[in-house]
Order: structure tokens, then sequence, then C-alpha cells
């Protein structure tokens, strides 16, 4: 268990680096993640590098016993190289330029930001690759954070690349895109742009095309670093930062790319709902590599700096976070940053040694942290025994957020509240995609799965056929993989498991303001509560009355069971909720998206109908549990104690007593293994 934070020395006099490393060992760090923004500092000027400095940071890091995650600096060219050559500067979809001054001013596509970061990371690999203070590789960090897409030339000329590799023939182009529509037929690959500005709505498989190529680019920058670094003879693992559910990078085929999957997490003290998206993207990251630990590269100690508001965290609050993190497969809890910047736009941002010093709450509870977490032997894998797997899916992310639907969806909003529905009962779950493996659960839950590959879909067929409890909810099935419609209708691909197909949407007014992407998936659109129309469909099903929202579907049941009808509205009557068998398996339909009360009713029961129960009955909804391997990691996220009975031995304290009295913001590992179980 690895516990640290990015450490950044070249903000700081030499004199102030012997004192850091003693604070580090009093504090507990054993890896630091070093050199991410340190482009200027390693190279003042092109052919010319200065390894002074970073040599004897690396010897004293290694002298004092704490490894290093050394980065390859590529994340913020310095100021000479955008001087001197202003075409590697990335364009907005207006054309206008992003100039240096910030961080990540470079064109992913660019000829010359590739060469110049190639050529420093040969020589950081050629110098560092067998360094016995490097056990890890960080290439470059958090790809496309703020800068989610680029327009520029260099990405106009790349894009046309990626599109004669993809289709061969523009004939081919043209068939996938539907250009026959408001003429847009192209003749040679030389006349496609990116969705730059545009009169009206872009072409939306050409927008999907984009997303899919700018993914693919960051990711090839990624493997032509990883690729130099192995190069120079590196044995060590290599990666790069992740951000939960981020939208230009499809982590799902970054993963067999990157030697172990990192994750930088930060929820928002002010919201007392944030830690369940946590266990979202802890979820996600879980799920990438199944079986295989994960890192918490970053998170804060305390107080951000880039939200409107920026509150401190509870006492014990950030433990609890991190213990969060642990239980659900992480080897590594680790933090931005070291000590706090004086200087920078971050200087607000807590750390693990901050401005007001070590007679803070900020130190104590990092120190005490760093104990518990050295107590800790090593832990089991990070199989969750999860028996319900949620479908997560970038593709799909990408073409229901564009524009000209029958409603303005947000996909990452409601894939959080379908999993928070399932959080709240303490129901183990892994999060999947279309493509996974199913074999290992009971239910599978693919909500608003607009668009459905054709690889996908065979995949929930057979899951279905092979005796698996599969649910979809509405506006699922509806495109292929070119964001087309299929012959046949609607709910074509599924439409044998679930025995249902589709005659309208039945799109309801919203219930809130909701978010969705332009057509270039960068400035939010929204649709407003309110306005004439009817804004509810509630139905009646063995789950209860449930009051669904955005649709109220109108379908054609064909060999399907019919659970439940819709009670009130133009739908009044007809099937809401339906289930079919096929093979040995069960398919679920819902022609609505139920609010959250709805959601939990909804899955509850599914829940039951596969033969899942939950980790632990009873608890409040504050209270989490999380399942790796025989360790139940059991959180209280209130400002009120807690007691709750686990049968088992706790991993810091030994105990043994089934009676776990839980601080505000406590938290336990349980050994469930050792003696009993839960109950």
């Amino acid at each position: 268990m690895h516990y640290g934070a990015d450490y950044n020395p070249e903000q700081w006099p030499r004199e102030v680096w012997p004192e850091d490393i003693r604070l580090m060992r009093e504090a507990g760090v054993t890896l630091v993640s070093l050199g991410i923004f340190a482009w200027s500092r390693i190279q003042p000027a092109e052919g010319e590098f200065d390894w002074d400095w970073l040599d004897e940071i690396i010897g004293l890091l290694h002298e004092g016993g704490i490894e290093v995650d050394l980065a390859t600096a590529t994340a913020s060219p310095p100021p000479w190289a955008s001087a001197a050559y202003p075409e590697m500067l990335p364009q907005d979809a207006d054309g206008s330029t992003f100039w240096p001054g910030s961080r990540q001013a470079f064109a992913p596509s660019s000829p010359i930001y590739r060469r110049l970061a190639a050529e420093l990371v040969t020589a950081l690999a050629e110098r560092y690759a067998q360094h016995p203070g490097v056990t890890l590789w960080h290439v470059n960090n958090e790809y496309g954070c703020h800068l989610h897409y680029d327009y520029s030339d260099a990405a106009r000329d790349h894009f046309r690349t990626w599109l004669r590799r993809k289709y061969e023939t523009i004939d081919a182009l043209n068939h996938a895109w539907g250009t026959d529509f408001w003429s847009q037929r192209y003749t040679a690959f030389d006349e496609i742009v990116p969705p730059r500005k545009a009169p009206y709505s872009i072409n939306p498989t050409s927008v999907l095309d984009f997303k899919r190529f700018t993914s693919d680019t960051l990711l090839e920058l990624y493997v032509m670093e990883r690729d130099i670094i192995r190069a120079a003879g590196a044995t060590q693992p290599i990666t790069t930062n992740f951000m939960g559910a981020f939208p230009p990078a499809d982590y799902w085929k970054w993963a067999a790319e990157v030697d172990v999957i990192c994750d930088d997490n930060y929820p928002d003290p002010n919201d007392p709902e944030s830690f369940r998206g946590a266990a979202f993207a802890r979820e996600l990251m879980r799920g990438l590599k199944p079986g295989v630990p994960w890192l918490l590269t970053e998170q804060s100690t305390n107080a951000l700096n880039w939200r409107p508001t920026n509150a401190p965290k509870a006492p014990g609050q950030m433990a609890a976070i991190s213990a969060q993190a642990v239980g659900r497969g992480a080897d590594a809890i680790m933090f931005f940053q070291w000590r706090q910047s004086r200087r920078g736009s971050e200087k607000f941002h807590s750390a693990m040694l901050p401005q007001a010093g070590r007679e803070t709450r900020t130190w104590r509870e990092v120190t005490a942290l760093g104990a518990q977490l050295a107590q800790l032997p090593d832990l089991p894998d990070v199989t969750s025994g999860a028996k319900i797997a949620l479908v997560f899916d970038w593709e799909n992310w990408w073409a229901i957020d564009g524009r000209d639907h029958p409603i303005v969806l947000d996909y990452l909003t409601l894939s959080h509240r379908w999993h928070a529905a399932l959080h709240r009962q303490n129901l183990s779950v892994d999060i999947v995609n279309t493509t996974s493996d199913l074999s290992a659960y009971s239910l599978v839950v693919a909500p608003q799965q607009y668009l459905l590959g054709d690889e996908g879909a065979a995949n929930l067929s057979s899951y279905v056929e092979q005796g698996g409890h599969l649910f979809v909810s509405a506006f699922s099935d509806v495109v292929d993989q070119d964001d087309a419609f299929r012959d046949g209708g609607f709910l074509v691909s599924l439409r044998d498991v679930l025995g249902v197909a589709l005659e309208d949407f039945g799109a309801l007014v919203p219930p809130a303001s909701v978010r969705g992407a332009d057509s270039a998936g960068e400035v939010a659109s929204h649709a407003s509560v309110g306005g004439p129309g009817q804004s509810e469909a509630p139905l009646d099903s063995p789950a209860g009355r449930i009051v669904g929202q955005y649709f109220a579907e109108e379908l054609l049941v064909q060999d399907a069971e019919v659970l439940g009808r819709f009670t009130e509205g133009r739908t009044t009557g007809r099937a809401a909720l339906t289930r079919h068998t096929s093979g040995t398996g069960r398919g679920y339909y819902l022609a609505t998206i139920p609010d959250d009360d709805g959601m939990a009713a909804v899955l509850g029961w599914l829940a039951a109908e596969a033969g899942v129960t939950p980790e632990i009955e009873g608890l409040p909804e504050h209270v989490e549990v999380a399942r790796r391997g025989s360790i139940l990691t059991v959180i209280n996220h209130s400002s009120r104690p807690y007691a709750v009975d686990v049968e088992g031995v706790d991993l810091l304290s030994g105990s043994t007593e089934p009676r776990r009295e839980l601080d505000a913001f406590g938290w336990a590992f349980i050994d469930t293994g050792a003696v009993g179980g839960a109950r």
C-alpha cells in the first residue's frame, strides 16, 4: 500500500528538499510523482538539458526510502517551444488559438509537439530507465483535461489520415456518414474538416468519429512515450493518470495499453452525496483491468481552488474517502500535492504539507492516515464478488450527448443516478462495457444504451440466452455503431431477448434543467423545467408505483409479459415494464427513466428477481459497504456516529467484536474470511 503525492521540488530552493524528505518520512510517504510539470526546468532550451537538480532530488528520495513515479513532463510545453513553433498550438471550433501561459498548450496531432516530446522522453528514459529509485513511469498528465478537442490544421490533417485508415474509400465514409443528406457528399478525404463552427447542426456521425479520433490521438501520444521508455530498457510499470468517467478518452480502449490503472478524483465536500460519485469512479477503475489493483494518484487533503466555492473537508472526511478507494481496489493513496504552492494558479489547493504548517488539522490527519495505511497487511485481490454489472459505454456517451434527439439527456448524470440507486442499497456492482465478459453476473443493467454496436448487442443477447437477467431502459438500441437507424425500426438488435418493439419515444417535458453537449461536444445546452406538455409518466409495477421521466415510450409488445402499465397521460394503459424469457435467461424493458426513488425500487426488485442480496441489510443510506475479496470496508459518510454488526477481524485494531462503532466519517476494514461474516 503506497502513500504519497505529486512532488514539485522545482518550485522550492534546494535547502528545502532535505526537510521535505524528513517530513515525508514522518507522514508515512512511500511514493511521489516527480517532474509532472518540469519540462521547462529539465529542458531550458531546445537541445539543452539540465539534469543536475533532477539527479540530486531522485538521489535524495532514494536515500530516504521514498520511491519515485517519474513523469515524462510532456503535459506542459515550455514557452520557448510555442515561441519557436506557434503552429503547435491548439485551436477551438471557432478557430481561436489557445496560447501559452497556462498548461496543456499543445495540439495533440502536431508533428512538432510530437517530435519535441519524443526528444525529451528519449533523454529522460536513457538517463533514468535503470535508476533503482524509479519504480514507476508517469506519462504526460491527465490527457485532454483542459482541452477536450482540438480543431487546428494539425488536427484536420491527422483526422483525414485517421479516416482513411478507418474507411479506406471515400464511398465507404459517405455511406457511414449518410452524406447524401444536406448535400454533404465528399469526393475526397482532403475535403473533410473537423466539426468546426458551422451554420447549424453538424453531421452527427462526423462528430462521433471526431470524438473517436480524439481519444485515439491522445492514446497515440501515450503509446509513443511508453514505447520510447521501453526501448530505453525500462522494466518498471508505465502508466498515466485517468480522471474517472472523462469525456474525451475512451478508457476501455486505453486500459489495455497501460500497465496499471491510475485515477485522479476530487469529490466535492459541499455535496453530501459526492461519495457516491467517487464510488462510481472507483468501480470504473476497478473494472478497466479486472482483478488488478489500481492507484489513486490524486485527490485533495482538504479544500480545492477550482470550484466556485471550495469548502474544506470535514474532520475525518479525507480518510473516509481514502478508505473507500482502498476498499474498492486501490493499492495507493496519493494527493495533489506534497507541499502547498506559494505562487501560481493552484496556490489555494490544499496539500499534504499545508501553507499553515504542521500545527494544523490537515497535517494531523495526513500523518494519521499514513500510519493507518502502513499497518495494513497485504490486501487480497480486488475482486468485488459483485453479481450486478452496470453498463457504461463511451461511444454511447458521445452519441447520446449529441443534439437533434427527442430530448436532451445527460448520459453521465443518468449513469451516476442508476449507480447510486444500487449503491444506496449496498448492492455490490461492477462497471462494464457492452463487450465485457458478463458470465459472472446475475443481473446486467444497461440503461439508455442509445448506440448499441453489433458486437455489444450480440454479447448482451448471448448473456440472456445463457441464463442472465438483462435490464434495459428507455432510449436504448436506437442506432448502430454509425449512429444510424437499423432496418426494421427500433429495438432491433435486442428484440429477440426483450420481446418488444418500439413505436414512438414519447418524449416528456424534462424534470429539471439538464445538461447536454452541442454538436462539437463542448458547450452545454439546456432544456429547462416547465413549459407545456406532460412531464411525468407514472406506472404501476411489481416494484410499486414508479414515476417515469424523460420518456413514456409506446411499446409494441410481441411475446413479452407485461408487468407494469402507465397510469396517466397519453400512454395510459400501455405497457411500461415487460419481462421476456429467452433461452434460460430473462430480458426486462422499462419504457421510461424513473426518478431516483423509482430507480431504487426497480433495481431492488430486479436484484431480488435475480437472486442478489445486499452485502449488509438495513443500513442507512449514508453508510456504505464495499468488498475486496474477504475484506469488507464499512464507512460512515455522515457527521453522526453509527454502529454496524459485522463479524470478522478488524485489520487495524485486531478486534473480533461484531459490534463496530463508527464515529463521524469513521470506517473499518473487516476481514470477514477470518471469522463468520456480515449480518
